[in-house]
């Protein structure tokens, strides 16, 4: 779900303004994956401007207090939700902790860092979703340590149909700024890129929907 409709326009072209989001319909991108892709995203450049960083920490504050969900702790996602978390956590005078992809093979071997007590109302920071298997990975592993998970805030989705049915079955809300289609329609808008570009991204995302 987006947050806001204005919020969403305003975070696409910020997102693009700053390179944290690169579009190139004719160059691809290769994902980690392998995937050959006209888009890339990285949305800790964000961290690098204080207006922007400012803008996200307020409207993901913004969010959690529209959506009552009365946290008692913020959590992010390692490694692009744990920064934002920490703003977030700051602003709102809460505990902060993080959750890696995985236990740690040494030491104590935790998954969760920080203090994490049964019962406690989370809310889960991410930077960007793309099938929310590893966003999920995460509502699991505090669910498992008793935590009420009261739902996820990142940047960023793709808008993945996986992704929503995923979070739906996981019965964890989704709150993001902007998506993928905001995003394109904003970079056509401002004539970042053209009509054929946009065709383009369009067709990836269908067979981003079709893998």
């Amino acid at each position: 779900m987006i947050f806001k409709e204005d919020i969403a326009m305003t975070t696409a072209e910020l997102l693009l303004k700053i390179k944290a989001v690169k579009l190139s319909p004719k160059d691809l991108f290769t994902w980690a994956s392998g995937i050959k892709s006209p888009i890339y995203t990285d949305n800790r450049v964000t961290l690098s401007y204080h207006d922007i960083r400012t803008f996200i920490r307020q409207n993901f504050v913004s969010a959690i207090e529209q959506n009552k969900w009365e946290p008692e702790l913020i959590v992010g996602v390692a490694t692009g939700g744990i920064p934002q978390g920490a703003l977030v956590a700051q602003e709102l005078g809460l505990p902060f902790a993080y959750v890696r992809s995985s236990k740690k093979e040494h030491g104590l071997t935790n998954q969760i860092e920080g203090e994490v007590r049964s019962g406690q109302r989370a809310v889960i920071i991410e930077d960007l979703i793309s099938t929310g298997s590893s966003s999920l990975g995460a509502v699991s592993a505090l669910k498992n340590a008793g935590c009420q998970v009261k739902g996820m805030l990142a940047i960023f989705t793709y808008n993945l149909s996986i992704a929503k049915a995923s979070f739906q079955n996981e019965n964890c809300p989704l709150v993001t700024l902007t998506d993928y289609d905001y995003l394109i329609n904003k970079a056509l808008e401002i004539s970042y890129i053209s009509e054929e570009d946009m065709a383009i991204l369009r067709e990836f995302k269908t067979r981003l929907e079709n893998k």
